[in-house]
């Protein structure tokens, strides 16, 4: 049931294991998806479509059919402000950005690209499009209101592309958004495209409609909103941003510029083979800031030379997700760095409204809960998706949101919203801030919080599933669930809904006073996910997993 380590996780790839760029970017215009087969269908999954042009999942068809479907969504949602376009440093982006302002200038859209001509952060989209629409005269209508487009598959490996949607409320989209939007886009498909409007790109940039932002000014500008620099300046925190190739290697130098700090870009390349990178646990290259096999490089350097820097810090390509590295504790488990967060910024934000909640997804430690408690604040626990804390963020109802994945974002300091999507460069900073003010490091300040709350195990497994049997534990109902003790302990909870706000789970979760874990099918392969967690240590974490995986297959029955 445990995850294999591959034998080259943590090491350099070997250079003829990295992807061949030119093969991709060939694939992605002269290979065309069959539209009857399901996988190479346009498909939004949690963070728009994924694939890649080298199994007709990601090609300039799909990406064609995409913005079209967007350009209808607009249109019958009376959103008629810009459109912002963002992309990350993955080989399929740059075409796939071509492609898509081909089909948006083609049908009127009013476009804005980034005026520096480079990578832009998820972030820095969504707060482009919170501050165009910033008082606006009717938020509850779409006229002049700006929605966004960001080109990434995140963290995924080189060879794969990404293409997702934020509507005006500047965070992911929600289900009915995306569904129509696949729907429509593979109806396109279907019909060869014969519902696509499209221009030359040279005609299409050239466009009236087609204008230019500077994503980059206005975002690291508005950085004081929300993190205290000054501190971090003042007391002269040693930083090490590592990009990991992406999307923000261009914005670590600039903050550490303006704002006086003594900042370091531990590695200014780009590359779209991600030839710097170090495989991660399965031997894939893949650009995850949580994962301590595809940050070694920075863990050996801050480790091995401890002075070099008292904050090192990872994103991903699209620089929605954050790794943080102390010499004293190495790479911060995710978890770990949310409940320190949020300790820290409900003591240091007095702007923050009083009543505001914490934001969680189902998986992430109970250790935020035990944290939240304390500082007398609600939880909110959600399904897994940052879409999840749009609203919240938006009307600082929720002063922060927070994944087990590494992705986060929270208020600006005087409690308006800052992005309501997951800014990995925020929360780097606010490590740093958090070294500067405490005079302690995050890795620290988690000691503390374990010997005053416990200290958990956590760990995600797989376990095997047919398709069958993952449609089932999709569709689970509490009372199928006949296990009254889970490892020792008697059950407390059944649920296959979210707590906070009743949106289903999709799989189950089950709770006891020390631990718990939560069950959820795979959506690309033929396992579900066991996600785990003890207050009484790695036996009873194991013993958890093991039983867990009875009680599913118990409630799965015959399937």
């Amino acid at each position: 049931m445990s995850n294999a380590v591959h034998p080259e996780a943590g090491r350099i790839a070997d250079p003829a294991g990295l992807v061949d760029v030119a093969r991709l970017i060939t694939a992605y215009y002269a290979e065309h998806p069959d539209p009857a087969e399901p996988g190479q269908r346009v498909a939004f999954g949690t963070s728009g479509h994924r694939g890649s042009a080298l199994n007709l999942s990601f090609n300039d068809d799909h990406i064609a059919a995409t913005s079209q479907a967007i350009c209808e969504y607009r249109a019958a949602q009376g959103i008629d402000g810009p459109l912002f376009l963002a992309k990350d440093t993955h080989a399929l982006s740059e075409p796939a950005a071509a492609t898509a302002i081909e089909v948006f200038a083609a049908n009127g859209v009013t476009l804005l690209l980034d005026s520096r001509d480079g990578y832009t952060p998820t972030p820095a989209l969504s707060r482009a499009v919170l501050t165009h629409n910033r008082g606006r005269a009717d938020q509850g209508k779409a006229r002049g209101l700006a929605d966004g487009v960001v080109i990434t598959p995140s963290h995924n490996p080189p060879q794969d592309g990404g293409f997702k949607y934020n509507p005006p409320h500047g965070g992911p989209a929600d289900t009915d958004a995306t569904g129509w939007i696949q729907d429509r886009a593979n109806e396109l498909l279907a019909a060869g495209l014969a519902g696509v409007r499209r221009i030359p790109l040279a005609r299409a940039r050239a466009a009236e409609t087609t204008g230019t932002y500077d994503f980059l000014d206005r975002y690291v500008a508005d950085l004081p909103l929300v993190v205290d620099l000054e501190a971090i300046r003042a007391a002269g925190v040693r930083i090490g941003a590592d990009p990991l190739g992406g999307s923000s290697v261009a914005y670590w130098g600039v903050i550490g510029e303006r704002y006086g700090l003594d900042l370091t870009v531990v590695n200014p390349l780009v590359d779209a083979t991600f030839r710097f990178m170090t495989r991660d646990w399965d031997g894939k290259i893949r650009m995850d800031c949580s994962s301590p096999y595809a940050m070694a490089g920075l863990i050996e350097k801050v480790t091995a030379n401890r002075a070099t820097y008292q904050i090192a810090t990872g994103n991903d390509a699209d620089a929605d997700r954050h790794g943080i590295v102390t010499p004293d504790g190495g790479l911060l488990n995710p978890n770990a760095y949310l409940a320190v967060a949020i300790d820290y910024l409900v003591a240091h934000r007095d702007g923050w409204p009083a009543g505001a909640a914490i934001g969680k997804t189902l998986v992430s430690s109970a250790m935020i809960d035990r944290v939240a408690a304390a500082l007398g604040r609600e939880v909110v626990e959600v399904p897994v998706g940052f879409k999840w804390f749009v609203s919240g963020l938006l009307d600082s109802t929720l002063l922060f949101g927070g994944e087990e994945s590494a992705g986060a974002s929270f208020l600006c300091r005087d409690g308006s919203v800052w992005t309501t999507d997951k800014d990995g460069p925020l929360l780097c900073l606010l490590a740093a801030e958090i070294a500067a003010v405490t005079g302690r490091s995050p890795s620290e300040r988690y000691a503390e919080l374990t010997a005053k709350f416990g200290d958990p195990a956590y760990a995600r497994i797989d376990a095997p599933a047919t398709p069958a049997q993952k449609d089932v534990l999709k569709k689970l109902t509490p009372d199928q669930v006949t296990a009254t003790e889970l490892a020792g302990e008697p059950i407390r909870e059944r649920l296959t809904a979210a707590p906070g706000n009743g949106a289903a789970i999709g799989g189950l979760k089950v709770t006891t006073e020390n631990g718990w874990f939560a069950a959820r099918p795979s959506g690309t392969e033929d396992v579900y996910k066991i996600y785990a967690e003890s207050f009484l240590g790695a036996d009873h974490l194991a013993q958890i997993q093991d039983e867990a995986r009875e009680v599913v297959t118990a409630a799965l029955g015959g399937a």
